[in-house]
């Protein structure tokens, strides 16, 4: 198993050559879009799928694996609403990807039991985190998938994490997990026989079976989105996807050991008492002006009432709009908020927390938030949610929109680029990942639901 450190060191060489996105601030509504193939910006046009799953620039190729329905290695069968996704190194080159499913319990269409739930008895009821009454059981949770990136092949995939509700998306972690987070409203799931709204850590393996579902109520309990943790600290940053959501921050007892407990607390700008980042009405909140912050605290963060960005709102944090994608870059986290701009096209974020985060002399040097781009022009992004930091320092976002949904590629000096489209309108990329080696991304389409490993010629990203 790699250690931290290993984690860490890959962290920063995925990210490094993404500091430079600072230019995109200077002018983020004339930036260009490469679709065309401009021979500075992304790998050039794409080219029609004849398969009609995701159009790729010449010199790109994918494989289709796991796709909902198929029998997998535990005699379960593949969840459908594939979601947020994470790649991990495994033994001999091989690559771990955990991978979420955004089910509800009623969605027996995508079950991994069966729509008469006749699999179910092959699951140890120990390790589901909510049966339902044995009457409608919990269809969210994760898949592991083992993939030889050499022989582009899948070796193995299996039923990770079970009993959980619309696992949407998450974040990795720099000791080498996946922390995978439910995106639920206020009311309870029909059956229910547990609280939910909580995230769970997920270990990789190769081997097939199912993690202790622990749900990790100190990081609060409201409709998660994303995560992502400062490697420095073990500090985690938290989405949170409604359209007057709060970006949160959990404090460990003990970093690298979540389920140990800790602080919650919201973010507020430290000059402005519960902002508006929207710019929904008026551009209210500017663009490229990374301006301080506080974080305030919140209480009863289970929330039964499910009230927590309420009450955070009233203690002077800050409003963002449907707050999804979560990457850890260099120096800084990333946030995709779907819905904001006066577009509602959507917007990024990027945080740089204080060096003294977390502790009481961060008073002296606070973090910073900044609006970094937004676009409000579909022809360049439309509705970003998930997002990842590619290997060569660009910023990859999924697309979640009633169009075809592409992967964007925003480069350092300001460009937008396509790099791939889904032909079919609505059918939402999520997941983007690249393997630990940086030779394939992998993404998932939602519905009906498959993963897509693409390898090409990355290495020319800007020419």
């Amino acid at each position: 198993m790699p250690t931290r450190r290993d984690f860490i060191r890959s962290a920063g060489l995925y990210s490094a050559g993404f500091l430079g996105l600072r230019a995109l601030v200077s002018n983020p509504l004339t930036a260009a879009l490469s679709e065309a193939g401009a021979s500075e910006l992304g790998f050039g046009p794409l080219v029609r799928d004849p398969a009609g799953l995701l159009d790729l620039p010449a010199g790109f190729s994918y494989v289709k694996i796991s796709e909902w329905g198929q029998e997998m290695d535990d005699g379960l069968l593949v969840p459908g609403m594939h979601d947020g996704m994470a790649a991990f190194p495994g033994a001999e080159g091989r690559v771990l990807l955990v991978r979420n499913h955004e089910l509800e319990s009623a969605w027996l269409d995508y079950s991994p039991y069966g729509k008469d739930r006749a699999r179910l008895g092959r699951v140890d009821v120990a390790r589901l985190y909510d049966r339902g009454g044995g009457v409608r059981p919990n269809l969210g949770g994760t898949t592991t998938l083992v993939y030889d990136p050499r022989a582009k092949r899948l070796e193995r995939h299996f039923l990770s994490l079970a009993g959980t509700v619309r696992n949407c998306a998450g974040g990795v972690t720099p000791w080498g997990t996946w922390i995978t987070c439910e995106e639920v409203n206020e009311f309870p799931e029909p059956d229910a026989e547990r609280a939910h709204g909580f995230n769970f850590e997920v270990t990789p393996s190769e081997t097939p079976g199912l993690n202790v579902p622990v749900p990790l109520k100190a990081m609060g309990r409201f409709r998660h989105e994303a995560i992502c943790v400062e490697p420095r600290s073990g500090i985690v940053y938290q989405t949170e996807d409604i359209g007057d959501g709060l970006l949160y921050r959990f404090i460990p007892a003990t970093p690298g050991r979540l389920a140990d407990g800790g602080r919650l607390q919201a973010l507020a700008l430290r000059e402005q008492s519960g902002a508006d980042t929207r710019n929904w009405s008026e551009r209210t909140f500017p663009v490229g002006r990374a301006l301080a912050v506080r974080w305030v605290d919140v209480d009863e963060v289970e929330s039964p009432r499910g009230d927590l960005r309420r009450r955070g709102f009233e203690a002077g944090a800050a409003l963002f709009a449907r707050g999804e994608g979560a990457w850890w870059g260099g120096d800084a986290a990333w946030f995709a908020m779907t819905n904001g701009g006066s577009a509602r096209l959507g917007q990024v974020f990027r945080y740089r927390p204080s060096p003294d985060e977390g502790t009481a002399a961060e008073a002296n040097t606070p973090g910073t938030i900044e609006l970094f781009v937004e676009p409000n022009d579909s022809a360049l992004v439309s509705n970003a949610d998930n997002l990842v930091v590619a290997p060569w320092g660009d910023l990859v976002l999924c697309e979640d929109t009633g169009s075809a949904c592409r992967l964007v590629g925003v480069t350092p000096k300001g460009g937008f680029y396509v790099i791939g489209r889904n032909p079919t309108p609505g059918r939402e990329l999520a997941g983007a990942c690249f393997s630990p080696d940086g030779t394939t991304l992998f993404v998932n389409s939602q519905t009906p639901g498959y993963t897509l490993a693409i390898t090409g010629p990355w290495p020319r990203a800007r020419g």
